[in-house]
């Protein structure tokens, strides 16, 4: 699960492994990238799009998606997303201690970083002890390197010049697979997280926002970043360090220029692609079919990778705190909000084959579980996990239950007589959010209540969520992965995307009189539990227990699991399309057959 690592898609991409972050819409620039170019500057290269601008080039605080760390960073492990296995990267091998409390690296010889400067294990140190690890530093990485009930952080030292050793206070199954966190350079920020500012916080917290100087953006991943020009375009250029190289000793990626361009409307982004204009698109259900039949005419592959890994839910706004003498929910509304028969009618009462069959043209498929489909962890409903088959009549009775009434009118009104009405956020430009939010709106008129859905733009939405927490409503998703620990910062009651229930992150206002229920909180432990056990028999237990206590208590209200859909350019040969990887997981092995 990814992390707004299972990537706010408040969805990392997603997904670098362990980060969750928000499941956001696919877009295109709206400038055809082919002008950009000159007859001079011809090289091979990828031009594809996203939703909005990067929000930041630090990695480390960054909780949203789309974000170009995927491109510009590695770690010492990775995944393979088509077999699950976790392989080698910056890491050439690795030991595990008869005890599991140890793991030892060996790092490749002649590694650098993209100023050409050596790539070493004191840079393995200083990412996880500096800042990972850092409590002065607000990072929701830290919410995975979290270990058992007493929440301790591994510790990690240096062996000699090419060993480091990571240490678990317990026992902790996911461990190995969290190493995959970016590598971080110490000659260039070290001195930033020394450096305090004014109000004795790290001044590495003010660096590497997207005005920085991208020479001063050290990186050592297959790309670093050339331009970036705001609400137009991100360039990356082929990393001439990257330590990868083909059986021949060619270097890789062979591909040598992405460009990302930048637009917030879809229909853009398939008349770009339509054109030429893109190399490859993601694949919205409304207009699957028409790419499909022109195929051949536009040189191009559809790929559908069955379902995707990520989710797409209702969540409503649990907050019972209060800010400054003020309460974050409407006291009337949160008594609705933490009443649990209430959620599950909203759940029973929202038709989800009728999105599948018009928003997601057949494309899709119910969606009842935090835990990604392709996960070994995963619960089906045939393995008794709950779901809300559309059942409007159930729904009126589960709110006529918990004291809910209705007038003469047919209007669903609360104990104290107050008509049941809130605000659905979602992010605009989505078009299949909007469409969804748009027959929520209409769904739950029917069982009473009245939704104001409100698209708004993708950075408000995000504040709202995240800092402000004014919100009552909202539509959203995450990114998702094979490892349900990767999801431990949302279903942690003190993880940085515990959106539901959000407490306050360091440097956010604080709040009076937070509360957790206590499913929460069992929750919680259940994660815990799931990290510290081995026996995978077990482990599947712990987690079809969350899973159950999900779908009982419903902190998201799950909707629709569309499936991963994707168009690329014939000339791009190496493609292996997957729902956990995409196109381009395998970037390095793909090449240009013509240009």
């Amino acid at each position: 699960m990814m992390a707004f690592a299972r990537t706010f898609t408040i969805i990392k991409s997603f997904r670098l492994p362990g980060i969750l972050a928000l499941i956001t819409a696919f877009t295109v620039a709206a400038c055809n990238p082919a002008s950009f170019q000159t007859q001079a500057a011809q090289v091979p290269q990828l031009v594809t799009s996203v939703l909005s601008d990067p929000k930041t080039f630090n990695y480390a605080l960054s909780s949203e998606s789309p974000n170009v760390f995927g491109l510009i960073y590695e770690g010492l492990i990775t995944e393979n997303p088509i077999s699950g296995e976790v392989e080698p990267a910056l890491g050439e091998s690795w030991q595990i201690s008869d005890d599991k409390l140890r793991i030892v690296f060996t790092l490749r010889e002649g590694l650098k970083w993209s100023d050409g400067k050596p790539l070493t294990v004191d840079d393995v140190v200083f990412t996880y002890n500096d800042i990972y690890l850092n409590e002065a530093i607000p990072t929701d990485t830290r919410d995975i390197l979290r270990i058992g009930e007493s929440r301790k952080l591994p510790s990690v030292r240096k062996i000699d010049e090419r060993r480091v050793e990571f240490t678990t206070p317990e026992p902790f199954r996911p461990f190995l697979r969290v190493l995959g966190l970016p590598i971080l350079p110490a000659h260039s920020l070290q001195k930033y997280v020394k450096q305090k500012d004014g109000e004795g916080k790290p001044i590495f917290l003010q660096k590497l926002g997207v005005d920085t100087p991208l020479e001063q953006v050290i990186v050592n991943g297959p790309y670093k970043l050339e331009r970036y020009d705001t609400n137009q375009r991100v360039i990356f250029r082929r990393n001439p360090y990257y330590w990868r190289k083909d059986a021949q000793g060619n270097p890789q990626p062979y591909i040598d220029r992405i460009i990302w361009q930048i637009v917030e409307s879809t229909d853009t982004a398939l008349l770009q692609f339509r054109s030429g204009g893109l190399d490859s698109i993601s694949i919205s259900p409304d207009y699957f079919s028409l790419l499909k039949r022109q195929e051949k005419q536009g040189n191009f592959k559809t790929y559908n990778g069955g379902p995707a890994a990520g989710t797409s839910f209702v969540l409503f706004n649990l907050n019972k705190g209060e800010r400054n003498g003020k309460p974050l929910v409407n006291p009337i509304k949160s008594r609705w909000f933490n009443t649990v028969e209430f959620r599950q009618a909203v759940a029973y009462a929202i038709d989800r084959q009728t999105m599948i069959n018009n928003t997601f043209r057949g494309l899709g498929q119910p969606q009842d579980s935090p835990i990604s489909v392709q996960s070994p962890y995963y619960l089906s409903p045939k393995e008794g996990l709950k779901v809300y088959d559309f059942n409007p009549e159930k729904a009126k009775q589960l709110l006529l239950k918990a004291g809910f009434k209705y007038n003469d009118k047919g209007l669903l009104l609360d104990a104290q007589g107050n008509h049941v009405r809130f605000t659905l956020l979602t992010n605009a430009g989505n078009k299949i959010r909007e469409a969804m939010g748009s027959q929520i709106k209409r769904d739950l008129r029917k069982i009473g209540m009245t939704v104001d859905f409100t698209p708004i733009a993708w950075n408000t939405y995000t504040d709202k969520l995240s800092n402000t927490l004014d919100w009552e409503a909202a539509l959203l998703g995450l990114t998702g992965g094979v490892e349900p620990n990767d999801g431990a910062n949302v279903w942690s009651p003190e993880g940085g995307l515990h959106m539901f229930n959000q407490k306050p992150q360091p440097g956010q206002k604080p709040i009076q009189g937070w509360q957790v229920a206590p499913w929460e909180a069992q929750i919680g432990e259940l994660y815990i539990k799931g990290a510290q056990e081995f026996d995978e028999a077990k482990v599947k237990q712990i987690y079809a227990e969350t899973q159950r206590l999900t779908q009982e208590y419903l902190p998201f209200i799950y909707l629709v699991n569309q499936y991963s859909m994707a168009a690329v350019r014939d000339r791009f040969a190496g493609i292996q399309y997957s729902a956990l990887g995409g196109a381009f997981w395998n970037l390095h092995e793909i090449k240009v057959t013509d240009e």
